[in-house]
């Protein structure tokens, strides 16, 4: 299954149970409450899904029944990237065995801090090797680099890299867009640029809000399709200080906080990600109306 229709795709939390290991019973509730409310997509053992602290078989295992769950219901990408070019080809193509997968999303190498002509090295041998589509992660918050307009365009040129997930904001998401290929797929991985990345020609978000609010994301681009950017607007500014709350201590703590009480349990994050302070959730609840 392909991306070509998924514009909101959610950036999956990774359930855990109260021991801290993966719990596949509250995966398959938080998938389902996922695809009821609007996800077109599934993003699994990214960032917001604690990647960087499971194991490779843990990610594997997931990657695995998450497949499982979805049963062709809608796309699932998987996240596949790391710091190690030679390590991100071997991971990718052992989910590559995992048969519907739709693409890898691979990261700028963090903490190395590569220069643009690495980044391009980078990719370009990642693209060559591997038996999955890639997406390519531009995050400079967390990897320490930014990939230029220009690196992204150059790579979007490549058969194996269908697309892009980009936090640099809205004036370098237009500039991307004018400058890729109009199959290209763009996507927001600011929730709070969702609107703008959308009315810009990005193809949508992949998002973390839509934990929560995967219906009011769903009715803001049903508005914006039907040119209806006043009703699209008034959504997004009403979704905006919710999604600021989102991210009001290191994610995905609000959002698995979130999710608990209102019955999808998830369980806590793994350090050295700290659960929500217990006596901050109240305020939490109220600033999310849940």
């Amino acid at each position: 299954m392909d991306l070509k229709n998924a514009e909101i795709i959610t950036a999956m939390v990774t359930p855990f149970n109260d021991q801290g290991d993966l719990d596949f019973d509250r995966l398959e509730q938080l998938i389902e409450h996922l695809l009821a409310t609007g996800s077109q997509g599934i993003l699994v053992a990214g960032t917001t899904g604690e990647g960087p602290t499971l194991t490779e078989q843990e990610k594997l295992a997931l990657i695995k029944r998450t497949v499982k769950l979805v049963a062709g219901r809608v796309p699932i990408i998987a996240g596949t990237g790391t710091n190690n070019t030679q390590t991100t080809i071997d991971f990718t193509n052992r989910v590559a065995e995992i048969d519907g997968v739709a693409a890898a999303l691979v990261v700028v190498p963090y903490y190395n801090k590569p220069d643009q002509r690495g980044m391009l090295a980078h990719f370009k041998a990642v693209a060559a090797a591997s038996k999955l589509p890639l997406l390519i992660y531009n995050i400079p918050g967390r990897t320490g680099v930014t990939m230029e307009v220009a690196t992204i365009a150059e790579l979007a040129q490549n058969q194996n890299i269908i697309g892009l997930k980009d936090c640099t904001g809205n004036v370098n998401l237009s500039r991307i867009v004018e400058q890729v290929p109009a199959d290209f797929l763009v996507y927001t991985g600011e929730d709070a640029d969702a609107l703008a990345a959308k009315t810009i020609g990005a193809q949508g978000v992949i998002s973390v809000a839509s934990h929560l609010f995967g219906k009011e994301l769903t009715k803001m681009y049903q508005a914006v399709e039907q040119g209806n950017y006043l009703a699209a607007a008034d959504l997004m500014r009403k979704l905006t200080p919710a999604m600021s709350a989102m991210f009001s201590a290191p994610s995905p703590s609000p959002t698995k906080a979130a999710l608990n009480h209102l019955g999808i349990l998830v369980g806590g994050c793994r350090l050295p990600i700290l659960n929500y302070p217990a006596n901050e959730l109240t305020n939490l609840y109220n600033k999310l109306s849940i």
